[in-house]
């Protein structure tokens, strides 16, 4: 049953769901409420059982954490050079950008923040990536997990963003 509901329903509520960075919660509740059926569903729970051990259980973070994990999880491969040029290229390390490069801060693994005019730019990936990113500890950025990179980070980011 855990295998059927992960294929067909949780699967699709993973694919894609980083461009959801910045939704109102409205955009966000209707696809965390499929999750909780889900994890209720496998986890064999009445509707009025509290469905948050099931998730930690199951090893899913709520849908809003989620969406933030996968944003820092790109970060992580394009601050790592393991995703596309066209990636990177959003991008603006703070060491690379002029006038920066005698702070202290150049130092770091941050990203620079670009200004934007509307509330559309703010949910871009080049905005919300640097956001992000540079609100995880720089331990947390700093830890090689690729060997386990799924597992580590989920947990490492559920500890953070609670």
């Amino acid at each position: 049953m855990k295998q059927l509901v992960s294929a067909f329903i949780l699967s699709r509520l993973d694919y894609c769901n980083s461009v959801l960075v910045g939704m109102p919660w409205s955009t966000i509740a209707p696809l965390q409420r499929v999750q909780n059926a889900a994890a209720r569903l496998v986890m064999g729970l009445s509707a009025r059982d509290h469905v948050g051990p099931a998730l930690r259980e199951l090893h899913r973070l709520p849908l809003a954490h989620r969406i933030k994990f996968k944003v820092a999880l790109l970060m992580y491969m394009a601050h790592n050079l393991l995703c596309p040029l066209y990636i990177r290229e959003m991008l603006a390390p703070v060491s690379n950008t002029s006038m920066r490069w005698q702070l202290r801060s150049s130092g770091s693994s941050n990203y620079t923040i670009p200004r934007t005019r509307t509330k559309f730019g703010d949910k871009a990936f080049s905005l919300a990536g640097p956001v992000i990113w540079n609100s995880i500890s720089e331990f947390i950025r700093a830890a090689n997990i690729r060997s386990n990179i799924q597992t580590s980070t989920q947990n490492a980011l559920f500890n953070l963003l609670n």
